[in-house]
């Protein structure tokens, strides 16, 4: 296929994680493991500008903030070579605002888009002030800043949402889930790296890793349709990748993620360096 789509890659600097949401499709904890050296970035960056159609770099956990050092250091080598950074964080470190001025002062000048999480799933429920403070802090820098919101009718049950919160939803008829409504598999604008080089076209389905191949020879030779999960969700979405597999399965679901990502479980064993890494299904070391 060829990657003109493709204009943004987002990396997973750390799968850690101060918070332990709920609703978290990387599984996100303070036990989790996986963080990206400076060396790693260095050579995702090289794939990203040898590939050529990439304009922006966001940095994204985890928790991005938790490896402050090695994530500024990111930004500045991302902008060194031309591209929009951005950045996608919980805000935890905005304790005061003379002190998210100090975090942020650094990264004055270099960040494109500071993306804040606020919602009752990153502690905002317990009176928390920190992206308000956060933003303060961005405005005054000059750094553009927005809130990310998830809201419950806004959850996407993957990850721990389809162990934790999917039962209490009203569930569906599994057979009505025919497509995937939410990314653009065929032709991706965005993809996300981890820590371990998996390169995810949805979280913890991966079309390859940058660390074994480099980013224009993934792209290059990405068929959708005869990738073993996305050419079953192309052709007739989580359900398809039930009756593909003769699966065994629930008569309901939450959502169209929440059986995807069941039906994934499933198959991890048949499709190994697909379905990865354990990061992303809730397997800790």
């Amino acid at each position: 296929m060829t990657a003109d789509a493709l204009t943004g890659l987002h990396l997973l600097l750390t799968y850690q994680c101060n918070y332990e949401c709920d609703h978290c499709f990387a599984w996100g904890s303070p036990s989790q493991s996986g963080t990206m050296t400076i060396e790693t970035i260095e050579h995702i960056l090289d794939g990203a500008e040898a590939l050529g159609t990439i304009e922006w770099i966001y940095f994204e956990g985890g928790e991005s903030f938790l490896y402050y050092a090695i994530l500024c250091a990111g930004i500045r080598k991302a902008k060194a070579r031309g591209f929009k950074a951005g950045i996608v964080t919980n805000a935890y470190w905005a304790t005061a605002d003379a002190d998210a001025i100090e975090w942020l002062q650094p990264l004055a000048g270099s960040v494109d888009d500071l993306s804040l999480s606020s919602d009752a799933y990153h502690g905002s429920d317990k009176g928390s002030s920190l992206p308000d403070i956060a933003r303060r802090a961005a405005q005054q820098l000059g750094i553009p800043v927005d809130f990310i919101s998830i809201d419950e009718s806004a959850v996407l049950y993957r990850g721990r949402a389809a162990e934790v919160l999917a039962s209490g939803v009203e569930a569906k008829h599994w057979k009505q889930f025919t497509e995937c409504p939410w990314e653009d598999l065929r032709h991706p604008g965005r993809v996300h790296v981890d820590p371990f080089g998996n390169l995810h076209v949805c979280q913890g389905i991966s079309i390859g890793n940058m660390l074994q191949h480099p980013l224009t020879e993934i792209m290059a030779g990405y068929d959708p349709d005869e990738h073993p999960i996305v050419g079953p969700l192309l052709a007739g979405g989580p359900a398809k990748i039930v009756d593909q597999y003769d699966l065994a399965h629930e008569e309901g679901y939450a959502d169209h993620c929440h059986l995807c990502y069941k039906a994934r479980c499933a198959l991890r064993h048949r499709f190994p360096d697909v379905l990865t890494p354990d990061q992303m299904y809730g397997v800790r070391a």
